[in-house]
């Protein structure tokens, strides 16, 4: 799924003891938190100081695929991309993949949706931040227009 995709934003993890369960590996509900921080990071990286009091970024759907465990000792990077980018929302692509062996040890799938935190309802993304997500992805919005599976 992601052979194509140039990972442009990497953000290294730090495994914490209290992220591994008595299995000796990483419990799966860690690897949420990963992602989260590397999105928000993703996120202020690429739009820098957004006025999120007009329009906030909320999550959708969220879906990992978890292909192998990640043990105490290893070293980790998260790697986040847009890989679809529509009027109101877009979709980040995310993997937990160790630094020495580049061994991709899951992956996730985050839909993003625009918010108007007046109305309560879902917004359109401006063309300020799409232009920034295309400038940084290295891609034209027709390009990231696309559907990807």
């Amino acid at each position: 799924m992601a052979e194509d995709i140039k990972f442009r934003h990497t953000m290294p993890v730090q495994i914490r003891f209290s992220d591994v369960d008595q299995f000796g590996h990483m419990n799966n509900s860690v690897y949420f938190s990963l992602y989260d921080l590397a999105k928000t990071t993703y996120i202020k990286d690429v739009l820098g100081d957004a006025d999120w009091s007009k329009l906030a970024i909320v999550v959708a759907n969220i879906n990992a695929n978890f292909f192998m465990p990640v043990f105490f000792s290893d070293h980790l990077v998260i790697e986040t991309a847009v890989v679809h980018l529509g009027h109101k929302s877009f979709t980040l692509l995310q993997r937990a993949v160790t630094t020495d062996t580049h061994e991709v040890k899951c992956e996730c799938r985050t839909v993003m949706v625009g918010y108007d935190l007046a109305t309560k309802e879902p917004r359109l993304i401006s063309e300020d931040y799409k232009e920034a997500i295309c400038r940084y992805e290295e891609k034209t919005l027709e390009e990231l227009s696309k559907e990807r599976k």
